[in-house]
């Protein structure tokens, strides 16, 4: 077992992250990659609906919230689990940390299959992005590569995060963003004004008008929602690192500043440009972002190697978002280990104190869930059943968060706050409070099959995603009934039989 001295913070060794490279991995966390603009671009000018929904009523909510409780507890290792453990319990905290672990290894390949899509572009073989096998070994090792970064350090992941950010995601947002000016201004056709179907646009004498308010016939259309909210989520994902900064109480709330600027600002306007530059019938949700770049290049430049250069950016730019969510939620989870959560063999770190032994098995997981598409042409039901999973156990825990939150303005009024939420307990209420019945409100669509995918048995469907979530939900539970001794225990009993 290795003793929690050589598992050494930032702030030991005399290393500090900067609050730009922090909120430049906070950013990564939440834009991942490039992935989400053609989710966003295929609901053309109703997406302005749902960014206001998921910015508003999501993002900015519990920005606010992780602003105040990161900054509360900036000099603690854990994140979340201690913003729970202290508002609730530590069982309740590690359920929270333990949900938010495993709804990101069912998302890893979802995730990383953008990556190997945007490696197909870069050699110029588009065709193998729809290739099963050749996206479920890049997705193999493509994590077990990033899982290696992550063992070689901290700082070293985080500068990984950071530049892939910059060079792999905000760079060829720009030059997305400037391809549709250019785009503009040399008077070619917008996107939107091609629209032919209803769920975008509406026919007026004969010519189509795009929608400003999404086509709504039931729950089935809202359920969408849930989804691009996903988008939008992790703001709170690299608080682990607060303590890692030299000021954490107040340098952790202008990380999160820096991390929904830039998330909103990428969002929005690059799903803009694909929208504009591709008719709605072209707009492919897995490769919509590259066929944009391919029509820009084409018609513009009319050449095909910029589209493979920026293509080499993206997949970096996906890496090291994925490299970001690795780096995170398992070192959260380690807190609960230390804390007697985990069995000790999950306890266990290298000698740079990193996660070693959560990793491996996070990898083993993430493993034997991408090799479905080895085995299986078609898993696009089977994607979307993961992906609504994937959404449900992570608003679960945003409710938590949220409820955490109130509850200790209440219990720990005096608590030293770097940031607070203002207007005292009504303001946190309001904040909060609005953000938890957002976040209800899209746990329960996902659990209802959207109109936009070809999804079988609805109620197969419905049963299978609250099986899963149900059961992911109650593991922690059996799990925390086995404990082992905290570090802080087993060292008490160590000195103890030696005195």
């Amino acid at each position: 077992m290795t003793h929690p001295k050589h598992a050494r913070s930032r702030r030991a060794t005399g290393h500090y992250l900067t609050v730009s490279t922090l909120g430049v991995m906070t950013a990564a966390s939440i834009v991942t990659s490039l992935r989400g603009l053609s989710l966003m671009a295929k609901e053309e000018l109703t997406m302005f609906v749902y960014i206001g929904f998921s910015t508003f009523l999501f993002l900015i909510p519990v920005g606010l919230v992780a602003a105040e409780l990161g900054g509360a507890f900036g000099d603690r290792a854990g994140g979340l689990y201690v913003w729970v453990a202290e508002a609730f319990t530590k069982p309740t905290g590690f359920v929270t940390m333990f949900l938010s672990w495993v709804q990101n290894i069912v998302w890893y390949p979802a995730g990383l299959s953008f990556a190997s899509a945007a490696a197909a572009f870069a050699i110029g073989r588009p065709d193998l992005a729809t290739d099963h096998v050749y996206v479920g070994l890049f997705i193999v090792i493509a994590f077990w590569l990033c899982t290696l970064a992550a063992l070689v350090g901290n700082r070293f992941a985080a500068k990984v995060t950071k530049y892939g950010f910059l060079l792999g995601t905000a760079i060829p947002g720009i030059i997305l963003l400037a391809g549709f000016l250019a785009w503009l201004l040399s008077g070619r056709p917008i996107g939107w004004s091609e629209a032919t179907s209803q769920a975008v646009a509406v026919e007026r004498g004969g010519h189509p008008h795009p929608r400003l308010f999404p086509y709504i016939t039931g729950l089935s259309g809202l359920s969408f929602l849930a989804g691009i909210l996903l988008n939008f989520a992790g703001v709170e994902s690299q608080a682990v690192h607060a303590m890692e900064l030299r000021n954490p109480r107040t340098g952790y709330p202008l990380v999160i500043m820096i991390a929904a600027l830039l998330s909103f600002g990428i969002f929005t306007l690059g799903s803009l440009a694909v929208a504009g530059i591709l008719p709605y019938k072209e707009i492919n949700i897995e490769s919509g972002v590259f066929d944009a770049f391919h029509r820009l290049s084409a018609t513009l430049l009319h050449a095909s190697w910029p589209v493979q250069l920026i293509s080499v950016l993206v997949c970096y730019g996906a890496l090291g978002g994925v490299l970001a969510w690795i780096v995170g939620p398992s070192r959260g989870l380690l807190a609960t280990a230390r804390d007697g959560m985990l069995p000790p063999f999950m306890q266990r770190t290298n000698r740079s104190g990193v996660q070693m032994n959560i990793l491996l098995v996070q990898g083993v997981v993430v493993t034997v869930i991408a090799s479905l598409y080895l085995f299986m042409s078609d898993v696009s039901t089977v994607y979307f059943l993961i992906s609504a999973l994937s959404v449900s156990l992570y608003i679960i825990v945003y409710m938590i968060i949220y409820a955490s939150a109130i509850r200790l303005r209440h219990t720990r009024p005096d608590l030293p706050r770097a940031f607070k939420i203002p207007g005292g307990t009504a303001g946190m209420w309001g904040v909060a409070g609005t953000g938890f019945l957002a976040a209800a409100f899209a746990f329960v669509l996902s659990f209802v099959p959207p109109a936009q995918l070809p999804i079988g048995s609805p109620a197969l469907y419905v049963a299978l995603v609250a099986a899963g979530a149900i059961v992911f939900s109650g593991a922690p539970l059996v799990v925390e009934r086995f404990k082992k001794p905290s570090w802080k225990e087993y060292a008490d009993s160590v000195s103890a039989r030696d005195t």
